[in-house]
């Protein structure tokens, strides 16, 4: 039976938060009658198809970023392609629908129930009784058992990435009969829906030595519609092919081939005609509607341009160009008129290569959604000037978050709103925009907080000795020749330079702008010379204590503090996919500029952007994205548990790349993952997520925009969103069929074509 969903979530997950103190908290949204989780602020673009309308056979041929170094999904070095292979492949309990909520998932499973909770929870599952491996034995109790067994973290042979909820499994015996498994825990636990997804033979399971080595380059027993036919590392490409005993609707294409292409090499694979679909950048996205443009039938050039401008005429050229070019061609100095001959042959030249090159991309098409993935901007706490709440307060409060997310999104024609949770995104039932806790843009309160803090305005600063910097740039590479000063012109956009009511952005004009947020700050209910908040959503200490007064002087003026200027290390990727961060840094440097503080941006190598930065530390501000989770109470518990010393007096961080913690942010995720009641444990995250806002140790900015390319004829593929690809359901159009495509997103432009940054 065909059915939507999500395969296995993410192996790891992970952002980092810092302690807040005792807060206050907000009332929660869900007190009032209109649900706060919303809905999925776009749809997924598969060009969705019955399968009557899809043809039998084919391959697809399909860019990932790597042939996986395993197979299997518990193990540290699983990566996305494995995740991908897996979902393929393997049984899946629960899968995500469109919201990012797990269903049963019902070619594997009939029931699954909580039947008791006293005095312990017992959970049986009612297995389909169809659900066969590949080699022909009943899909039952032995594989569950291995499963919990290998990840329960009892036994240290086996390598594994993560126990969480297998650690809570006192038993797994058999049913009433062989379709049954009964699960009993020795601690309650709500997210047991993440249990066994995906489910792995015994026969990977049931030794340390075949769980660590036994299926990192082959899966020999699987129970999926596909099955793995080769992993080949020499032409860098995973083979599925159909599964003979797949009881559920018969896989429509006869082969995946997931082949590992460099995205910057994507587009030309695709003009080559070696793949049928794959993630692309923007600028490819831009490339693709233009080749798929209306087009001059005279001269095949596209009528318009990417975002409905007009499209330069034969040989990109205007009319006015080609008409001097012919003058010069055809005039009386004959060696301009020879170098023009020659100039306009190499030009048709390119003109004919680029028709060729349009003609191939004609057949492609863009799909675009939204990733359950957002990209935040963390803040580490553990040293220098963000150590202070005050600090990281006020940089929270100076980004205009709306503004940063219509950077990346609007561009691509895509919903553009801040993402308001830490723990869900819209849509999902834990969802609830908990950012009142932290308050609205500010500047003004942002400059009181760093007054407060001890950094003055125009302060000053001792010249450094050799080898020292300013605050907060202490672990910064040496001589890195990437590294920039935030100030200075650079050409980017710089927020308040577009206003249309004569504001300079330079400071000029301070008092009246002021006076103007003064209003807007009366208006909305806080006031701010008291120091007091009144308004709704927010909680004491995100503002400053009574009676601070926002320095004086130019908002552009740097900050000092003990003779070092306020300087924060902005770390970032350099690679060519990474577009879109560097864009939402410039923007970010901007609106910190406007509060005194600078920023030194250094570059690295994708390859060690995480590694030796983010875990290791060495950095103030980065952007990063993280996948969301339909269980956050297991999934987010690691990424904003308080770190624990270590034996040897290091600080054990887990995922808390940011080293602050919370035991009161703790104990309701402990709370939200033992309760069985749903809208407690979702009013318990929501509390643990206004926590963590208020601590300002990362900020949520925007959902990561997914774009893929797809064949005009490949149905049933492409962004999906939320929801995991149904891969029987993939295919090739019967001709003459079509797929449908989702409606443009309200305040979207359905015409809109992708131009700028990249979903990083």
């Amino acid at each position: 039976m065909s059915h939507v969903g999500v395969g296995p979530r993410a192996v790891m997950r992970s952002v980092a938060f810092l302690t807040a103190g005792v807060l206050a908290v907000p009332a929660l949204a869900g007190c009032t009658s209109e649900d706060p989780a919303g809905k999925p602020l776009a749809e997924q673009d598969v060009a969705a198809a019955a399968r009557a309308r899809i043809a039998d056979g084919g391959t697809l041929r399909w860019a990932v970023d790597s042939v996986p170094d395993t197979l299997n999904a518990f193990q540290s070095d699983a990566d996305s392609t494995t995740t991908r292979v897996a979902q393929a492949v393997l049984p899946s309990m629960y899968r995500m629908d469109e919201t990012g909520s797990p269903v049963r998932n019902p070619d594997y499973l009939e029931s699954a129930e909580v039947v008791d909770t006293e005095p312990k929870q017992v959970v049986v599952y009612k297995l389909n009784q169809q659900a066969v491996w590949s080699d022909g034995r009943e899909i039952g109790a032995a594989d569950f058992a291995a499963q919990w067994r290998a990840l329960s973290g009892k036994d240290s042979a086996y390598w594994t990435a993560r126990n969480a909820g297998y650690d809570r499994i006192q038993k797994i015996e058999r049913g009433a009969n062989d379709l049954e498994v009964k699960v009993t825990f020795s601690r309650p636990y709500a997210d047991w829906k993440a249990l066994f997804s995906p489910l792995y033979p015994k026969d990977v399971m049931g030794t340390p030595d075949a769980f660590n080595d036994g299926a990192r380059r082959s899966l020999e027993v699987t129970a999926g519609p596909f099955a793995v036919k080769k992993v080949d590392t020499k032409s860098d490409q995973v083979v599925l092919t159909g599964n003979p005993r797949w009881w559920g609707e018969p896989a429509k294409l006869d082969k995946i081939v997931l082949r590992a292409v460099p995205r910057d090499e994507r587009v030309s694979e695709l003009v080559a005609g070696e793949l049928d679909l794959a993630e692309i950048d923007p600028e490819t996205a831009d490339e693709v509607t233009l080749a798929g443009a209306p087009r001059d039938p005279a001269t095949g050039t596209p009528l318009m341009g990417p975002e409905g401008s007009p499209a330069p005429g034969p040989q990109g050229r205007s009319a006015a160009e080609a008409l001097r070019s012919w003058a010069v061609a055809n005039g009386s100095d004959e060696d301009a008129a020879e170098e023009e001959i020659l100039a306009r042959e190499e030009r048709r030249e390119a003109a004919a290569k680029e028709r060729r090159r349009q003609k191939a991309l004609s057949g492609f098409e863009v799909r675009k959604s939204l990733e359950p993935a957002y990209t935040q901007l963390a803040l580490n706490g553990s040293d220098g000037p963000l150590a202070d709440e005050r600090v990281r307060r006020a940089v929270a409060r100076a980004l205009d978050r709306e503004k940063l997310a219509e950077a990346v999104l609007k561009p691509l024609g895509l919903p553009a709103e801040p993402v308001g949770s830490h723990l869900a995104l819209s849509g999902q039932p834990a969802y609830a925009d908990g950012s009142g806790a932290l308050g609205q843009q500010n500047a003004k309160e942002a400059r009181a907080l760093l007054a407060d803090a001890g950094w003055v305005s125009g302060g000053p600063v001792k010249k450094a000795d050799e080898g020292e910097k300013a605050a907060g740039a202490e672990k910064d590479e040496k001589g890195d020749e990437d590294e920039k000063k935030s100030d200075g012109d650079d050409g980017t956009y710089i927020v308040g330079e577009d206003n249309k009511n004569g504001g300079s952005g330079d400071g000029g004009n301070d008092d009246a702008k002021d006076d103007a947020k003064d209003g807007a700050d009366r208006e909305s209910g806080e006031k701010l010379s008291s120091g007091k908040n009144t308004a709704q959503g927010g909680a004491p200490g995100a503002y400053a204590p009574k009676g601070t007064a926002a320095p004086a002087g130019s908002v552009t003026a740097p900050l000092a503090k003990d003779g070092k200027a306020l300087t924060l290390r902005f770390v970032l990727p350099s690679g060519p996919g990474s577009e879109a961060l560097r864009t939402v840094a410039d923007r970010i440097t901007d609106m910190l500029k406007e509060i005194g503080i600078g920023t030194e941006i250094t570059k690295v190598p994708d390859e060690s952007y995480f590694k030796d930065h983010i875990a290791a530390g060495e950095y103030d501000l980065a952007l990063y994205s993280w996948p969301a989770s339909a269980f956050p109470a297991t999934d987010a518990r690691p990424i904003y548990a308080k770190p624990v010393p270590a034996a040897d007096g290091s600080l054990n961080v887990a995922q808390n790349y940011t080293r602050v913690g919370t035991d009161q942010v703790d104990q309701l995720f402990d709370r939200a993952m033992t309760t069985l009641d749903q809208k407690e444990a979702r009013d318990l995250l929501r509390k643990a997520d206004s926590r963590i806002w208020a601590a300002a140790g990362s900020i949520p900015l925007y959902q990561r925009p997914q774009l893929t390319v797809a064949r005009e004829n490949l149905a049933n593929a492409g962004a999906f969103g939320f929801e995991t690809p149904v891969y029987e359901d993939m295919g090739y159009l019967k001709k003459g069929a079509q797929g449908s495509r989702p409606s443009a997103p309200a305040g979207t432009s359905a015409s809109s074509s992708p131009s700028s940054s990249s979903g990083s």
